[in-house]
């Protein structure tokens, strides 16, 4: 018992008795007693519990060690971590959102902290004939030969549902959007009345679980989705296939978190868990997603429609590819969610092992479409660590039209990484249903730094196109990006990515290995390949 283990109690129990002692001998109030009597109870409770042996070992000094694990993420972020470690996003990072959201200058004194000679450093040829642009309000159109086509701008806020974002946050995100004429992605938990009281432009995302579009059994509802698609602010339809942050996995909202308002939004009762199935009920094969995309986009009055997913088996898309040229189907946009995307929780494993990353996904798709002919028909997205300009231009570079920022949209409205978006007790009121929390997050000024981020971020985009000598960012091309190998060679994006010609899978021409071994096992008819023939097995 006289062991040092035991020095927090021994402790306690002298300041017990000198108090005692004072208090017997010049009176003091006994009251001082109150605070070594707790330590000293607190000990004896922490040598009696079974759960945790730390505190069984070392009573009450051992709840230092779990106090200093409770506030170790904050430590780390303010006092130890570099400015440019990115677990997931660094210091610079986080600071150049908040810069350009608040409206203040951006500009670095001193040179870059970067290391220029460490390999995967990148970088943009500049022109010594640099190009004048008037404006940075950069846009494509969406769908052009549809009805209702899209002219959307290169930049727009990814799929974040109401339920993971609160009402003060999705109230800001789409006034902001609203002011700075560019989209806001619902996510898959549907329209809410916060996506619709601003007016902003909407890409109502449809998932597996169809929220705002779905029968009692969970199915799809038809009439359900025609008269919500027939919203003015709703410009694009996209279908959700899977999401790069856990990618298959689909999920569970528990029936406790189930409010009022989310069960309002979402089409689903009260008092039961709100699932989205891993895979969707409407269709199972690559012809029937696009049949049923085909379906959606009658519905919806001729929007623009597409879908969205994070790529896994190769073949699967090959497959969808093939669907196409079969059924002269052909969605308006794909978007490319790489498996840097961020969610409010997702298993370790997945996170960190399931999904194809944003660069060979995106690839993927460009590429296959570039193979069949149809990617001037075709628009693509990208998300997944969306942040600077810089960013924004290597994506596009390697194939996309335009890109999508989840996480860079909610560092505008205040998030600070405090990585507690599952607890539902997000210090900014930005990832919460509670409705104290979310009071801290001011509408019109958050709304103002949703408009400012994007503005600035464009603008920045702007001043990169101008150097690089080029008109538009979709000038673009892998040419344009140079990465460091090893300490005494740089390349081309160009050189180290391999891209197909026109027409090449059509023409059975695969160039590389990946297409010569799974485009023809893909098939339109199942998401599952053909029997390999030894020599690929």
């Amino acid at each position: 018992m006289f062991s040092r283990r035991y020095f927090a109690v021994w402790c306690a129990l002298l300041l017990a008795a000198a108090c005692a002692f004072f208090a017997a001998k010049h009176g003091i109030s006994w009251g001082w007693l109150l605070v070594p009597l707790a330590l000293i109870a607190l000990g004896v409770f922490d040598l009696r519990q079974q759960r945790h042996s730390i505190l069984r070992n070392y009573p009450i000094a051992g709840r230092l060690r779990f106090f200093f694990e409770f506030i170790r993420p904050e430590i780390r972020q303010y006092f130890v971590e570099d400015d440019t470690e990115e677990k997931p996003f660094s210091r610079a990072q986080r600071s150049i959102v908040y810069q350009r959201a608040k409206n203040e200058p951006d500009s670095r004194p001193y040179g870059t902290e970067l290391d220029v000679r460490a390999v995967g450093h990148e970088w943009i040829s500049h022109s010594l004939s640099p190009t004048k642009i008037e404006s940075p309000d950069f846009r494509i159109v969406v769908g052009p030969d549809r009805a209702q086509p899209y002219s959307m701008s290169i930049f727009n806020i990814s799929a974040m549902s109401f339920g993971a974002l609160s009402a003060n946050a999705i109230r800001a995100l789409n006034l902001g959007a609203k002011k700075g004429g560019f989209a806001h992605d619902t996510g898959e938990g549907s329209l809410s009345k916060y996506h619709r009281e601003h007016g902003g432009d909407i890409i109502w995302e449809i998932a597996s679980g169809y929220f705002g579009c779905r029968r009692d059994d969970g199915g799809f509802d038809p009439d359900k989705f025609a008269k919500q698609a027939s919203d003015p602010q709703v410009k694009m339809i996209e279908i959700k296939l899977s999401q790069g942050a856990k990618p298959g996995h689909g999920g569970v909202l528990p029936a406790a978190k189930v409010t009022p308002e989310i069960a309002e939004a979402r089409g689903v009762p009260m008092g039961r868990d709100c699932v989205s199935p891993a895979a969707h009920s409407e269709f199972k094969t690559p012809r029937g997603l696009l049949e049923f995309l085909e379906r959606l986009r009658t519905l919806s009055g001729g929007k623009p429609t597409g879908f969205k997913l994070c790529i896994g088996h190769p073949w699967e898309f090959f497959g969808i590819a093939k669907a196409m040229l079969e059924t002269g189907i052909v969605p308006d946009f794909i978007v490319v969610d790489g498996a840097e995307g961020g969610t409010g929780a997702a298993p370790l494993e997945f996170t960190d092992h399931i999904g194809v990353p944003l660069q060979e996904g995106l690839l993927l798709v460009h590429n296959t479409l570039v193979g069949i002919g149809l990617r001037d028909r075709i628009r693509i997205g990208a998300s997944g660590k969306m942040i600077t300009a810089f960013d924004i231009a290597r994506t596009l570079a390697i194939g996309a039209d335009w890109v999508n920022s989840a996480r860079g949209f909610m560092f505008a409205v205040g998030c600070i990484q405090a990585q507690t978006c599952h607890t539902g007790r997000c210090p900014t009121g930005v990832a919460t249903q509670d409705p104290v929390r979310q009071r801290a997050l001011v509408v019109p000024d958050k709304a103002d730094r949703v408009y400012h981020f994007h503005r600035n971020t464009l603008h920045a985009l702007l001043e990169l196109v101008q150097a690089a000598g080029i008109e538009h960012p979709s000038q673009l091309r892998a040419h344009h990006i140079v990465r460091r190998v090893s300490s005494h060679e740089v390349r081309l994006m160009s050189d180290l990515l391999k891209y197909l010609e026109p027409n090449d899978l059509a023409n059975g021409n695969y160039r590389y290995s990946l297409y010569e071994k799974w485009w023809p096992v893909a098939r339109s008819d199942s998401f599952a390949p053909k029997a390999l023939a030894p020599a690929l097995s």
